[in-house]
């Protein structure tokens, strides 16, 4: 986790997958989705339990932040810990952040038993990761910088000697603009925006 943070490096998917295990009748389908945050976790979550209302069990895990500390399971309903963790065992074997699996039970009339239950959730979960496309990204620190006209060309200046992406120009009188930059940079970054004289740097968020 040290080596991801100091390189402001993580792994996730780039879009929705899906994969599916069956024994002895059962189905699991299994989706996974790359999520940003609770919110949109929740509206998959539910989406999901509305479109498969007829199966028996939405099992899923997620986990959030590329410092890989925020995550959740949850067991539906099945024994406990036969669901959740072995879908969170393999966002963690494949080293995943900021991803969602919901792995949703359709039962086939017999039981399989806790191995059984581990064994389908795990390798429900394993079958829509290796549909899916694993991405690299970096995290990104955003910062609205408030300047006077007079510092356009020192701003501007910073911006491309460091490839910094800026949005949300407003150019008059008085001059503002939203920016971001890997967080491998901020130092760097920041130090030269220290040194122009009536720039404002305010931090909006990392992500």
């Amino acid at each position: 986790m040290s080596d991801l943070f100091n390189n402001d490096l993580y792994k996730t998917i780039s879009r929705p997958s899906e994969g599916l295990y069956k024994d002895k009748g059962s189905k699991f389908i299994a989706f996974a989705y790359p999520v940003t945050g609770q919110e949109e976790i929740k509206a998959h979550i539910e989406r999901t339990r509305k479109e498969y209302h007829d199966a028996r069990h939405h099992c899923y895990a997620w986990m959030l932040g590329h410092d890989r500390l925020t995550y959740r399971v949850n067991d539906d309903g099945e024994p406990s810990g036969t669901a959740g963790k072995p879908i969170l065992g393999q966002i963690n074997s494949h080293n995943l952040t900021n991803i969602l699996i919901i792995v949703t039970r359709y039962f086939g009339g017999t039981l399989l038993g806790v191995s059984g239950l581990i064994n389908a959730y795990r390798s429900a979960a394993f079958s829509c990761i290796q549909n899916a496309q694993i991405v690299e990204k970096a995290l990104h620190d955003y910062y609205l910088l408030s300047f006077g006209y007079n510092q356009m060309n020192d701003v501007m200046r910073v911006l491309k000697e460091e490839n910094i992406s800026q949005s949300d120009q407003v150019f008059d009188t008085q001059c503002s603009l939203t920016v971001n930059f890997r967080l491998s940079a901020k130092d760097k970054v920041l130090a030269k925006f220290s040194r122009i004289e009536g720039l404002e740097v305010k931090y909006i968020q990392t992500r």
